[in-house]
């Protein structure tokens, strides 16, 4: 049987995405070769600044915000947040990162970096990590050659991608797919071919369920229930 496939949208500075990531791996520890997720990015924050201001000019401004996503990670112990979310430092776009993370990616694609390490994951969480502990600022290309360092990564390698306009048709592809699919919220999981779509904050059990049905139940002998 071929896995199942599992398109995983999210945006690299969605707080919803930095809370679900410990729900991915425990969905590939639990799941192994039965599942295959493939990650695409939604623009959720692709002008930060803009779509903050606009929002919470009456509810607090910067500062507001940050409490709420204080008050968010309060609820869960497996992440930290720094106390400065989003007022010392505002990342003006996830756009830039998402182009970066696309670039990593077709190095693991291309074979030019072990794919065994799965470094384009890790490149994910890196990023998350840098902005949500350490209130770096990723959208600027200097800290994403320093985050890629850190990961071992060639950052002549990475700007190859960039140049040449591959890392750009990935990114291009997110459009289409996040249009295709009418995805609006990060994270938003697909499943069953668009038939079957989970958005945000869901549990991992309710995730869990969902590709224990399709497993027993696959589209070829679809449950009349």
């Amino acid at each position: 049987m071929e896995p199942i496939r599992i398109f995983y949208f999210s945006d690299v500075l969605c707080i919803w995405a930095y809370i679900a990531q410990i729900r991915l791996n425990e969905l590939k520890t639990t799941f192994q070769d039965q599942i295959e997720i493939e990650h695409h990015f939604v623009s959720v924050y692709g002008t930060a600044r803009e779509k903050l201001e606009n929002r919470w000019q009456d509810r607090g401004g910067w500062t507001g915000y940050s409490n709420h996503i204080l008050d968010v990670v309060k609820k869960f112990d497996h992440i930290t947040v720094h106390p400065d979310i989003w007022t010392k430092v505002t990342p003006p776009s996830s756009t830039s990162c998402h182009l970066f993370l696309h670039a990593i990616q077709l190095l693991e694609t291309k074979g030019l970096v072990d794919r065994s390490e799965q470094i384009f994951e890790k490149a994910i969480w890196a990023f998350r990590e840098a902005f949500f502990t350490e209130l770096a600022n990723v959208s600027d290309r200097q800290v994403q050659f320093e985050i890629a360092e850190k990961l071992g990564l060639s950052v002549a390698a990475i700007q190859a991608q960039i140049d040449s306009g591959e890392a750009y048709a990935q990114l291009s592809k997110d459009f289409d797919l996040v249009k295709e699919h009418t995805v609006t919220v990060s994270p938003t999981l697909i499943f069953n071919e668009g038939r079957q779509r989970l958005n945000g904050n869901v549990g991992y059990r309710v995730i869990e369920a969902n590709i224990r049905e399709l497993l027993h139940n696959p589209p070829e002998e679809q449950s009349w229930c």
